[in-house]
């Protein structure tokens, strides 16, 4: 293989999808996109195509470009679509043989795999977090085990994967979450949303988080449990929690048999271009949750915000194992109040915004990611 076929070689991505549904996973891979695009031409694969299970081809792609071209696959029958991409990979597998395929989602790695070693292809794995979490079925395992590589996003899931499917933890590389530093900045409190939730001369407590009752882990019931014991201290605090879910009654109600339903505000839905104006109301950020990464951690910090964190999730990447945030045991109310109290003394260097941003950035802002991208695919190329 010559210079320029190993600097320029072809790639194929596989999905489940990135257009047709939000979440942390495809905001993850459009970041992956955006970085790639990023690249200097000469550093660019020659071509990177990338199949779409679910998504359809109308919603608007601005990834679209000369070297990276979009393959959709959805239809009414998820047999037919699964079974076009299937086809859609082979033929691409044997026309262009590319240096390497990503697979974007475990339960793709079966047919990644099946396909890839009878051509000697080699193939990499994406993982996010709770999918790779518990046991998975003898197949997904073996194909995550006979991955060439495996990309996640905290050391946490690493462990967390390693230890239930029997992985090789020198077989997986970290690249973590990105936070947008453009879009995430610090500010004074927008007076329209102080006025909205009635935080006048309020030290504000929040949180951004499903509220389902399936899924508590979030921390929302600990932090109100919390409450009364900071409100001791630091009489005017209230906790704006942002997000919505079938678990509000309930929380409701606890707020109310503490005596502090005065001092929590369920704000509901926030759209995501409103977001940065709510971390700007906050004093801190408050989740002891249990967490793969934690991207509001740092969208939190980019804007100045102190954060407290569980102390055995991945949520330790973002807070650097305490250095750039509070750590506490995961459900332990006492804990998130000594915290949180100390949080909103603010005599901690944590508590320090334009200190918290430039070193939360210089981690995990676009640059660091795009510069991660660039060396992970430099290592994909295989002579």
């Amino acid at each position: 293989m010559d210079k320029t076929t190993q600097r320029n070689p072809d790639f194929v991505w596989c999905f489940l999808e990135i257009f047709s549904r939000e979440g942390g996973i495809q905001s993850y891979v459009k970041d992956i996109f955006a970085a790639y695009n990023h690249l200097e031409s000469d550093d660019r694969p020659r071509t990177s195509d990338v199949l779409l299970l679910r998504d359809g081809g109308d919603s608007e792609n601005p990834f679209e470009s000369e070297s990276l071209n979009f393959h959709y696959f959805r239809s009414p029958s998820p047999a037919i679509g699964r079974v076009r991409l299937a086809a859609t990979l082979l033929r691409l597998l044997i026309a262009k043989r590319p240096a390497r395929v990503f697979c974007g989602h475990i339960n793709l790695a079966h047919l990644t795999q099946t396909l890839c070693q009878p051509l000697g292809i080699p193939y990499t794995v994406l993982t996010y977090g709770k999918e790779v979490w518990y046991p998975l079925a003898p197949k997904y395992q073996k194909a995550l085990q006979q991955a060439d590589e495996i990309w996640t996003i905290s050391r946490y899931s690493r462990d967390r994967a390693c230890s239930s499917n029997d992985l090789d933890p020198d077989r997986f590389r970290m690249l973590p979450c990105m936070v947008d530093g453009d879009r995430f900045t610090p500010g004074p409190k927008p007076q329209h949303l102080v006025d909205r939730y009635d935080l006048s001369d309020s030290k504000v407590l929040m949180t951004v988080a499903r509220l389902w009752s399936g899924d508590i882990y979030k921390g929302v019931d600990v932090t109100i449990r919390a409450l009364p014991g900071i409100a001791q201290i630091i009489p005017n605090v209230k906790y704006l929690v942002i997000g919505r879910g079938d678990d509000q009654p309930r929380l409701a109600r606890l707020a109310e048999d503490l005596g502090v339903s005065d001092r929590v505000i369920f704000a509901g839905f926030v759209p995501t271009e409103d977001l940065p104006d709510h971390y700007r109301v906050a004093d801190a950020y408050i989740m002891p949750s249990l967490e793969g990464f934690g991207i509001v951690y740092l969208e939190a910090m980019a804007c100045g915000i102190p954060v407290l964190s569980g102390d055995d999730d991945g949520s330790a990447d973002p807070v650097q194992d305490g250095r750039l945030g509070w750590q506490v045991p995961y459900r332990d109310p006492e804990a998130v109040a000594r915290a949180g109290i100390e949080i909103l003394k603010g005599e901690d260097q944590r508590c320090q915004g334009d200190w918290l941003r430039e070193q939360s950035l210089a981690i995990f802002g676009k640059a660091a990611f795009q510069q991660r991208v660039r060396d992970f695919l430099d290592r994909s190329v295989v002579s």
